[in-house]
């Protein structure tokens, strides 16, 4: 079974660890890299990701996708038939992965909904800009421009 299931408009692909990792990878710039495979070389461009949603959106030669990365626990939550339509209320946001804080997009009393650009976090060469999953207000911010953070790290708290 594959470790990843990337979905492009109506096509699934399948991927595992040693698939991606036998690619022949250049990274070009921050946003840009070139692959060679199967003697033919592509270019990529990331416009976009969303690394909570595990979504992104690409260039590949020219030519733009939105993509939506499932990996084995997706998977497996999908099975398990756990992905009834709940509604669950946030109290914390938490940093997804460690980075640096390059911008902070809210302030506390703001009414937010699902989607609302609450900050920008540098990882890995990449911006990423962290968004609201569900409605609310902010309770309290608790990093500010410049810092580092951990993953699982308190960012936000909401009432």
């Amino acid at each position: 079974m594959s470790e990843f299931t990337v979905h492009i408009e109506d096509t699934s692909i399948e991927l595992d660890t040693s698939s991606v990792q036998s690619l022949d990878l250049h990274q070009i710039a921050s946003d840009q890299f070139h692959v060679l495979k199967d003697n033919k070389a592509f270019d990529i461009q990331l416009h976009d990701m969303n690394v909570l949603n595990k979504t992104a959106t690409i260039s590949v030669n020219g030519n733009r996708y939105d993509l939506r990365i499932d990996d084995v626990y997706d998977r497996m939550v999908e099975k398990m038939g756990l992905l009834a339509n709940t509604v669950q209320k946030v109290t914390s946001i938490r940093a997804p992965m460690p980075g640096l804080i390059l911008d902070v997009l809210i302030k506390a009393g703001d009414e937010i909904k699902e989607g609302t650009p609450l900050l920008v976090l540098s990882a890995m060469k990449m911006e990423n800009v962290i968004l609201a999953e569900g409605e609310g207000v902010i309770k309290s911010v608790e990093v500010k421009k410049d810092d580092a953070v951990d993953k699982g790290q308190l960012i936000i708290e909401m009432e």
